[in-house]
């Protein structure tokens, strides 16, 4: 048997990593090729393509290089067609990937869609064009469900990975005394995420409040290399720490400020409430309000349907008003506490690449297991 993943960016090739080291347990015959990076490649996928020859990020890169891309997505096709696979997996990377299934539904391969493009949020219209071409649907979270099955898209929930990989390397103890904080002192993080225009954003208003705690308050940063040249500290108590820690960071912190996004979920999984910010050009917010229909845009909130964690959207991004936020979270931490650990429990129990693994066999071959 034959199947065929398509990862065209980080996130994609942790996930299609950890897939294929689960099927390779259950079906250590099954062959795995496709495009992704180096985890899939060690996790025994045979790469044709390698994504980090055609990341680009940006409306002016992508333009730079769409004849690269576009040569690109008809290599895939070709390839395809001539391997001839069970089954292609579209690990995320939506615009990309749904080019490629367009491209190849047409030599009658079976198509699965692991984190299929968000329709929940907006343009629910593309719920109904993507069941059009993928025969499965693995969701990592229950609430998008429904607008694909009234799309008439055959679609499961199976659990969501971040529930096996997030964990700290340490106990508190030994973190406390890594970090160097005393039991005494209280402990913030600053997660003003990892691309350019939210750290250019958000972080100024981020850093500004961290002026008007006292003396008790510690304040860390968990920074990835490729923007530690993005992030200046200078002039405020706040110490920059490699994000590989960030987990460790996260088990004995307090409460964080962050900017909307995995990261929050992530936190919520730690016992860390959050104060969320998200922050755009006005012309992308002005848009987005007419494209976007949610009623919260933290993943925690959304999955409890009400608002655990205090959100700061736009205009509110304030100095006092992240202070009041986060002030207001350390008086109610234990209630919030409780309420996020309801929330998660909604992403399922541990196992979940081994479960979407079964999945894919089970497409793959046409069967039940």
């Amino acid at each position: 048997m034959k199947i065929f993943f398509s990862a065209g960016e980080a996130s994609g090739d942790v996930h299609g990593a950890n897939l294929a080291r689960e099927i390779k347990k259950i079906s250590p015959a099954t062959e795995i090729i496709g495009f992704g990076g180096n985890l899939m490649q060690n996790a025994g996928v045979k790469l044709v393509r390698n994504y980090k020859n055609y990341n680009v990020m940006g409306v002016v890169e992508v333009l730079k290089n769409l004849r690269r891309i576009l040569q690109l997505l008809d290599d895939l096709t070709e390839i395809i067609r001539v391997e001839k696979p069970d089954l292609l997996v579209l690990i995320d990377y939506p615009d990309f990937n749904w080019r490629l299934a367009k491209k190849v539904k047409k030599f009658g391969v079976k198509i699965l869609s692991y984190i299929p493009p968000s329709a929940w949020a907006w343009r629910k219209g593309r719920a109904k064009d993507c069941a059009a071409i993928a025969d499965v649907f693995i969701a990592i979270f229950p609430f998008e469900l429904p607008v694909y099955q009234a799309a008439g898209a055959e679609i499961y929930f199976l659990g969501n990975p971040l529930v096996d990989s997030v964990k700290s390397s340490m106990s508190q103890a030994e973190s406390k005394k890594f970090f160097g904080i005393n039991d005494s002192e209280r402990v913030i993080l600053l997660m003003p995420g990892s691309r350019k225009q939210e750290i250019k954003l958000l972080l100024p208003e981020m850093l500004a409040a961290t002026k008007l705690f006292d003396k008790n308050f510690k304040f860390f940063l968990p920074v990835a290399d490729n923007v530690e040249n993005l992030i200046n500290v200078d002039g405020y108590n706040v110490k920059l720490v490699n994000s590989k820690y960030r987990y460790d960071l996260m088990s004995v912190a307090d409460a964080a400020i962050a900017t909307s996004g995995t990261v929050v979920l992530e936190s919520a999984l730690l016992n860390l409430p959050c104060v969320v910010l998200y922050k755009m050009a006005p012309l992308n917010f002005f848009i987005g309000k007419l494209l976007v229909d949610i009623k919260f845009f933290s993943l925690p909130n959304i999955l409890a349907d009400e608002e655990i964690l205090p959100e700061l959207l736009q205009d509110d991004v304030t100095t006092e008003k992240i202070y009041k936020k986060i002030t207001a979270i350390l008086d109610n931490r234990n209630k919030i506490v409780a309420k996020l650990q309801s929330a998660c429990k909604k992403l399922g129990e541990h196992g979940a690449a081994a479960r979407v693994a079964k999945k894919i066999l089970e497409t793959a071959k046409n069967e039940k297991l």
